[in-house]
């Protein structure tokens, strides 16, 4: 895999992540969520940043990454969208939802659009089974959509 190269103000900025939360290998997490703010994802070289500085394996570092599904190690599209999959949203036709995003964006799950705008993923459960079957886009929640919800959903986005 090749590698990227890095932003020196985004390195640096990585640097200052790390620093305030006083380099502690016990604040992994929390510095792994302001780096996926600042770069987006976490490629490997933010990971191998990341364990320098706070004096931690890269291996460690690379295991919470992809133990947590919230953490990417790919590029998520600017509207990042996401499935729940959790019993109540599958049995309420989560999978049709699923389906109808993947043909209007003529995109796989785990993949992004062409133009970078939209990414899907699929969770196991957000926790609002109330609203099943339930999508987000960023931090948008919607609930009770359904397969024929999807085209007025993305018009939003889309304009």
């Amino acid at each position: 895999m090749a590698k990227i190269k890095l932003a020196k103000d985004k390195v640096e900025k990585l640097g200052e992540i790390c620093k305030s939360f006083d380099n502690e290998g016990s604040e992994l997490i929390n510095v792994l969520h302001k780096a996926q703010e600042t770069f987006g994802y976490l490629p490997a070289e933010v990971q191998e940043i990341i364990a320098r500085e706070l004096n931690v394996s890269v291996a460690h570092v690379y295991g919470v990454v992809t133990f947590y599904s919230f953490f990417s190690m790919v590029p998520k599209g600017e509207f990042p969208i996401s499935i729940c999959m959790g019993t109540a949203c599958y049995v309420r036709g989560a999978e049709k939802v699923l389906e109808e995003f993947k043909r209007h964006l003529n995109v796989p799950v785990g993949e992004t659009t062409e133009d970078g705008k939209f990414s899907i993923s699929c969770l196991r459960c957000v926790g609002a089974c109330g609203l099943a079957p339930v999508v987000t886009i960023g931090e948008r929640v919607f609930g009770r959509v359904a397969a024929g919800d999807v085209a007025d959903i993305l018009k939003e986005y889309q304009q």
